[in-house]
């Protein structure tokens, strides 16, 4: 049995869960890539990524090269003399990286591939009305999360759920899929399979401003579906107008959608003493929680203690 020399690579606090999990299983972890520093906000301050602020605790060796093809960091990384790369939410891989090491480079990545390929797929699960999802381990390739699967475990959505708590329960999977994959790897006793390619895969596009905006003529079903498919973040978003200024852009971060046939215009925004409602096509949704422009996020009865939307607004 080969003893495994680790190189992990990642960012987000998602990567930071599977990387103490294979220090905790004991594996040794030779190396840890991450994204380099960049300055953000008024002040341009330079924040770490969560997976340097975790290497640094517990005394990694830690690399963050601003290009992956760069020479000296590909001299850097052979030194290493890593036997195993192991990729968890970071970025795609130039050819020389993902095959420098002997027993390979694999991802995991957080959907049941070949479904939800792609940078959200976390939240297009929830967005899209899934009911099960769960995470998939794979030797990368030269495309984006193609290549050949190793493992994949599988959870049900709560039809309640937002993306931060699926995304918490992800990751408690995910911790017990790498490790059963390195466990594999080690023994030499991985089996892959190819994945499917068709037409009918759902993909996990990026998320951008466009597409968190809430279209109010959608059935609510899915207005809810995509308020906490996006919350905590992005988050979904829309126009307030109130009729004698400038739109204002909302983030709903949580919402009740109730089905119930009325006669009033779509869009139209209720505010009642302890609620706030939006007319839908085929109900209402009531916001529990928003955030204002400039503003902290607030639950709805604490908005509407000191303030509320006039009675011309309306979701737009």
């Amino acid at each position: 049995m080969e003893k495994l020399r680790i190189v992990f690579m990642g960012t987000p606090d998602f990567a930071v869960g599977i990387l103490d999990e294979i220090l905790m299983n004991g594996h040794e972890v030779v190396g840890v890539v991450t994204a380099a520093d960049k300055p953000s906000g008024r002040g341009q301050k330079v924040n770490y990524t969560a997976v340097k602020t975790f290497a640094i605790d517990k005394g990694l060796n830690l690399l963050q090269p601003k290009n992956l093809k760069d020479p000296e960091f590909i001299a850097t990384l052979e030194a290493l003399n890593a036997n195993i790369h192991v990729v968890v939410a970071f970025r795609m891989l130039p050819e020389i990286v993902w095959r420098m090491p002997s027993l390979g480079t694999f991802n995991l990545h957080a959907s049941l591939l070949p479904d939800y390929r792609g940078a959200a797929p976390i939240n297009w699960a929830i967005i899209n009305g899934e009911t099960r999802t769960g995470v998939t381990t794979f030797f990368i390739d030269d495309k984006i999360d193609t290549g050949a699967m190793i493992l994949s475990d599988s959870l049900e959505i709560d039809p309640e759920e937002n993306a931060g708590s699926l995304h918490d329960r992800l990751m408690e999977l995910g911790k017990k899929t790498v490790i059963k994959t390195l466990n594999l790897i080690e023994s030499k006793q991985v089996v892959t399979q190819l994945q499917e390619d068709t037409s009918r895969l759902k993909t996990a596009h990026k998320l951008d401003k466009d597409n968190c905006k809430i279209n109010w003529n959608l059935p609510g079903r899915q207005i809810y579906n995509q308020i906490r498919g996006l919350s905590p973040y992005p988050t979904a978003w829309t126009w307030i107008d109130e009729g004698d200024e400038n739109p204002i852009a909302v983030k709903i971060f949580e919402a009740h959608f109730i089905s119930e046939h009325h006669q009033m215009t779509v869009g139209t925004v209720i505010c009642e003493k302890k609620s706030i409602k939006i007319c839908l096509l085929d109900g209402y949704l009531e916001i529990l929680s928003l955030q204002l422009p400039g503003k902290k996020r607030l639950k709805a009865t604490e908005f509407l203690n000191g303030s509320h939307f006039n009675s011309n607004a309306k979701a737009c």
